[in-house]
């Protein structure tokens, strides 16, 4: 009986590999739609954001069966409750993709983006992308060191949001009100995916150490800086 509950427990983990994987891919492909205009790309992303919901719907069915059936206490608990979080963060990690999908269907034939800010949408969506495939990778190791590093990565998107503003305050800009409105809008979908990156990532610091990541940096910030100054000595 505890060998099939600890599968079952092992399943919803597995659940949400497959939910950072698709979501990851969907970032990708709807970039790409987006800058190319490319309206059955655009269209497969939309429809495949449905399978993201069937699985969320699936692993939490499944994680509250068991806190139903088994009454996990401890990490066990901590697992199932964290696990109900993060398959949220990747849910709306799904929705956010699909919406750039969709504003690529919203302005086809014509293009969203304008030339001159392709490379820095085409960089917001390849780190999107990368961080959600570096959650994935927490999800399966449970490296807390590397889950800690996310929050660095997201500093570069932060970047590139505020890139993104100043074009638009630009006096030079050219591109008329519509445009400014779906960059803008462009510009928060990718930012707000790669917080739920980060926040599935902090999630994992949980479930392994007990500790949320903010309150496990600031017991390590000392460390560094004692280890530094006795260096520096």
């Amino acid at each position: 009986m505890r060998d099939a509950y600890h599968e079952e427990l092992d399943s919803i983990g597995d659940s949400l590999v497959e939910m950072a994987r698709m979501v990851g891919s969907a970032i990708g492909r709807a970039t790409t739609a987006i800058l190319d205009s490319d309206l059955k790309l655009a269209e497969s992303v939309i429809e495949a954001d449905q399978k993201v919901d069937d699985l969320q719907h699936d692993l939490e069915a499944r994680a509250i069966a068991l806190l139903a059936r088994q009454q996990p206490v401890a990490t066990d608990l901590r697992i199932v409750v964290t696990s109900l979080r993060m398959s949220a963060d990747l849910e709306r990690s799904g929705d956010l993709a699909q919406h750039v999908a969709k504003l690529t269907r919203l302005r086809y034939p014509e293009r969203a983006i304008p030339q001159d800010l392709h490379a820095t949408i085409l960089e917001m969506g390849q780190l999107a992308q990368r961080l959600m495939a570096k959650a994935a990778e927490v999800l399966v190791t449970k490296d807390v060191d590397l889950a800690l590093q996310l929050e660095q990565d997201d500093d570069a998107m932060d970047l590139l949001h505020r890139t993104l503003f100043q074009h638009l305050m630009d006096e030079r800009w050219q591109h008329g009100i519509e445009t400014a409105v779906d960059v803008t809008l462009l510009g928060r979908y990718y930012e707000r995916y790669a917080d739920h990156a980060v926040a599935v990532a902090k999630r994992v610091v949980y479930l392994v150490t007990g500790e949320h990541a903010d309150e496990l940096q600031a017991d390590i910030q000392p460390e560094i800086q004692s280890v530094s100054g006795a260096e520096g000595a």
